[in-house]
């Protein structure tokens, strides 16, 4: 990731809200272009909640979100719209609709955002993001309730990919996962993103995710990003939750991972 391209995501003095409980007061964050940026924080910190007002789903009491420098908290609606076409979210668990197949789910934002499409062109596309989402052609047919947890994972993805979008939201998409299939997930997102040119917003609690496939990450305490930079970055800061994190047991057995990999490569 290039630190000279341009910001995808651009967040300014964002402040949420829930009644009398402040969430975030001042949150500041830049997402570049091409990047892959892992979003971290203690349970409460309002990981979730930072995606959702990104998405326009939670608008923020205060502050400012541009999406490739278009105005999520100005912007009219016309202009909004078009901005919803380029990003895909894949939600906590795949989120996907019961009482759909797994290539009628996929279907759903095509259908929302391109009415005019003709189901031969639908099916044709949904197969395409099945297997594009890593699963097998005979996936698309099956019900959520078929499916096993990292195949509803990756249903919940190829419906954020259907629209061929340049921004992918990901909250937590290895949670629940076994190692295996974990890091599998991971693989393949790392290879859409540097196929396909993805920006990707990563919500996760998986170490190993973070120093496999992130290129920077976000640390959200104190109602605010305290830090964002690379982990060897994070890990020169002295605060005590980061240095907690990354340097507890599963952050150094993460981290040996990455050394026993690098030393393979050598």
């Amino acid at each position: 990731m290039d630190l000279n391209n341009p910001i995808a995501i651009s967040v300014r003095g964002v402040c949420n809200r829930f009644g009398d409980q402040t969430i975030h007061d001042g949150v500041d964050l830049d997402v570049r272009s091409g990047e892959i940026l892992g979003v971290v924080g203690g349970s409460g910190t309002g990981k979730s909640v930072l995606m959702r007002s990104i998405i326009g789903l939670k608008p923020p009491e205060e502050g400012e979100i541009s999406i490739f420098g278009e105005s999520m908290t100005r912007g009219d609606e016309a202009a909004q719209l078009d901005l919803r076409r380029r990003w895909g979210v894949m939600f906590q668990g795949g989120a996907l609709f019961s009482t759909l197949t797994v290539a009628e789910n996929v279907q759903v934002p095509l259908r929302e955002f391109y009415p005019q499409l003709g189901k031969k062109l639908l099916d044709e596309i949904a197969a395409y993001k099945v297997v594009m989402a890593g699963l097998p052609p005979n996936a698309g047919p099956k019900y959520p309730s078929e499916l096993s947890g990292g195949m509803k994972k990756r249903a919940g993805l190829a419906r954020a990919l259907a629209l061929d979008p340049a921004l992918l939201f990901l909250d937590e998409p290895t949670a629940g996962l076994d190692p295996i299939a974990a890091a599998a997930f991971d693989e393949l997102t790392l290879s859409l993103s540097k196929t396909l040119g993805l920006t990707v917003f990563l919500i996760t609690h998986d170490l190993d995710t973070l120093y496999a496939i992130c290129d920077r990450v976000a640390v959200l305490a104190d109602q605010k990003v305290i830090a964002v930079g690379t982990i060897p970055e994070l890990l020169a800061t002295d605060h005590p939750w980061i240095q907690e994190y990354f340097n507890g047991p599963r952050g150094r057995a993460a981290m040996a991972a990455v050394d026993r990999e690098g030393a393979k490569g050598a």
